[in-house]
């Protein structure tokens, strides 16, 4: 892993800034189409049975695909010792293919274009955080990945709101507002192909092969907990089902999408500053821990009102893990092998978020949503005890 330039006195170096304004634009572009999706399709003719299989298959589809593309492209990127060909590429099939799904007349074109958009998520994700990672101090590390997320989750609030302002005083036609993410796309490409630069790596980086697999490294002893705890960690959606309660008023889910974000975006720097000072071990910990109290109270919370406060107390959990998570992997990583660390670390929890959320549903379904809350819970506390007895200190990482 290369040092950064001299003049990085900051965090907030020059790729920082410049990808933390490419995750803002990005995520307002797909943000602003995932939540109408489900209505898109309704409008094809389907019904909402078919509508949510075809939802399922869509993302399905698309979320498979990016998790095995990151391990390839990080451990590809390694091997020629190039980060920024990846993220540059990476940016640009989303940025220009996503905006076709205003054009699509079937649900197969949406899986197509969701699969291409995925393509250039998985391809541009584990070399950008590597470049993240080579552009700061290994102390500033937290405060530069937590940046870059509190941008994704800005973007997430930014997108909803846009698609609302429009479908209310513009126009209610989906395809035209999804043809315009045109636009902030053609503006991340701007930014990747002239803002973010390469980072130089050792001379001896390309003689090295790239992990095949993260054995006899620290970072396997991180990836078996993290496996266990993103077991328990389903998917979000199913916070919304239980904030909604029984009489489900649809209006509030956008309402409560974007105020999870905001959350998770004010939380997210300084969770991030916390593990640079406090660790990232300890900073983890404590957030996995915070997951398990919110999931066990859920369980039994019945109130309307306190659920919506555990929900916003749930976005604090991802202020103190997104970014520490990720600094933790640069610092255990093989110095020039990165992207294959965080390849590896992105297919860990691809696969197992898929497998966390049939487990959620199946529990919630077939016994009661009160197990299914207690079951991750126990899997977020099982997850840290794991954490504290497979931890050794990350001394210097194999090359």
């Amino acid at each position: 892993m290369s040092n950064p330039p001299k003049s990085a006195g900051s965090w907030l170096s020059r790729n920082v800034i410049f990808l933390g304004l490419v995750s803002l634009l990005t995520d307002t572009a797909s943000e602003a189409i995932i939540p109408l999706l489900p209505v898109f399709l309704l409008g094809m003719g389907l019904t909402i049975g078919a509508s949510a299989m075809a939802l399922g298959w869509i993302e399905g589809v698309a979320e498979a695909t990016a998790a095995v593309l990151k391990l390839f492209a990080g451990r590809w990127a390694d091997r020629i010792g190039r980060n920024r060909p990846f993220v540059v590429f990476g940016y640009t099939v989303s940025s220009l293919v996503r905006p076709l799904i205003g054009l699509a007349t079937a649900p197969w074109h949406i899986v197509i274009a969701r699969a291409t958009d995925r393509v250039g998520k998985g391809l541009r994700s584990s070399p950008r955080d590597a470049l993240i990672a080579n552009s700061v101090k290994p102390e500033q590390r937290g405060a530069a990945f937590s940046l870059h997320r509190a941008m994704d989750h800005a973007g997430a609030v930014l997108g909803p709101l846009l698609a609302a302002a429009y479908l209310a005083w513009i126009s209610e036609d989906l395809r035209l507002l999804f043809l315009l993410t045109l636009i902030p796309g053609g503006i991340v490409v701007l930014l990747v192909l002239f803002g973010v630069k390469e980072q130089p790596k050792p001379p001896d980086a390309a003689t090295e092969k790239p992990a095949a697999v993260p054995a006899r490294h620290p970072l396997l002893r991180f990836l078996f907990p993290l496996g266990l705890f993103t077991l328990g960690n389903s998917s979000d959606i199913f916070l919304l089902l239980k904030a909604g309660g029984e009489h489900v008023n649809f209006a509030t889910f956008p309402l409560l999408w974007v105020g999870l974000h905001v959350v998770k975006m004010l939380a997210s720097v300084p969770g991030g500053k916390l593990s640079d000072g406090w660790g990232r071990r300890r900073t983890i910990a404590v957030g996995w821990v915070l997951y398990a109290c919110i999931y066990a109270a859920l369980a039994f919370a019945e109130n309307r009102y306190l659920i919506w406060g555990l929900l916003g107390a749930y976005g604090v959990y991802y202020g103190l893990t997104e970014g520490a998570e990720k600094a933790l992997i640069s610092e255990i990583a093989p110095k020039k092998k990165l992207g294959s660390s965080f390849g590896w670390y992105y297919l860990t929890l691809g696969l197992l978020a898929l497998a966390a959320s049939v487990l959620f549903g199946t529990i919630w379904e077939f016994v009661s949503s009160r197990a299914a809350f207690l079951t991750g819970a126990g899997l977020a506390a099982s997850a840290v005890i794991l954490l504290g007895l497979t931890w050794r200190a990350p001394t210097a990482a194999p090359d």
